[in-house]
């Protein structure tokens, strides 16, 4: 073979090697913004998990009613739980999963500390109407129920109780109103945090651009005056506990409870939170 063909036959496989590159780096910058553009338009699949219950299902539980609190284009069901003589209210924002129905299982808590509870359906979780379109209609959403049950109980205590996802809102809303007691219970410092661990692939530039919810609990627990509980499990794989760590620091009165054997899902099977949140209310 003469050297004129090797070299020929080196300059085919060197540009044979640099199209294979090409097309490789082409396929994964590709690949990449396929990635963010899913997260960006899919968010709301994402982030929400709704369980729809049949508008014609009863929810039988002793004492509980349900209600209805007209919003913005779309109508969101509740369940309120009254007892006689009740020292105040539990307002609970539930976490992103399921519905009302899966979450109240018992009274037997809201019996034995004295408190009333009211619990909501955001929009298509239940049978709540309407979809989650945005943070701010969450806002919104979770204010209007607050209005529409918060002067039931004027002169009594009002405990704004958030749980996963709903800490954020809990957070916002106790920024904005008056109660007795805040409660996060698993929660974030913002949505972009937690987004960025569970995807480290994406900058932090990149991220703030395409998510619609980032949430900020950490802008607002500074501004909120309430009386605060912090409850998260050190097992835990979806919000890691470093989460709460930062948002205590955030509000060196808080109060955290960190539970060495509980993860995300089952915080509330372990006595010593039973214990803490009873013996908070108590001193209401």
């Amino acid at each position: 073979m003469s050297a004129k063909l090797q070299f020929t036959n080196r300059s085919i496989s060197l540009q044979a090697l640099r199209r294979a590159a090409l097309a490789v780096c082409t396929a994964a910058i590709v690949a990449y913004f396929a990635a963010l553009a899913l997260i960006f338009f899919r968010q709301e699949a994402l982030l929400f998990a709704p369980v729809s219950l049949n508008p014609d299902q009863r929810i039988d539980l002793p004492g509980v009613s349900e209600v209805r609190v007209p919003v913005d284009g779309a109508s969101l069901h509740a369940l309120h739980f009254r007892q006689p003589n009740a020292r105040g209210v539990v307002f609970f924002l539930h976490g992103n999963g399921g519905n009302v129905r899966t979450w109240l299982t018992s009274t037997e808590f809201y019996r034995r500390t004295g408190f009333d509870l009211f619990m909501l359906d955001y929009r298509g979780y239940g049978k709540s109407s309407g979809r989650i379109e945005s943070e701010a209609q969450l806002h919104a959403d979770v204010r209007a129920a607050w209005e529409r049950i918060s002067t039931e109980y004027a002169g009594r205590h009002k405990v704004i109780y958030g749980r996963s996802l709903g800490t954020g809102l809990a957070a916002r809303l106790a920024s904005e109103v008056d109660a007795s007691l805040l409660v996060l219970v698993s929660p974030y410092t913002s949505l972009r945090a937690a987004a960025r661990d569970h995807y480290p692939w994406i900058p932090g530039a990149a991220m703030d651009l395409i998510l619609r919810y980032p949430m900020r609990t950490d802008a607002w627990l500074p501004r909120t005056q309430l009386p605060l509980l912090i409850v998260h499990g050190e097992r835990d794989n979806v919000i890691g506990i470093a989460h709460a760590q930062r948002l205590a620091a955030l509000r060196p009165d808080a109060e955290l409870l960190r539970l060495r054997q509980a993860g995300h899902d089952d915080v509330h099977q372990f006595s010593d939170y039973t214990e803490t949140l009873t013996a908070r209310f108590a001193r209401l």
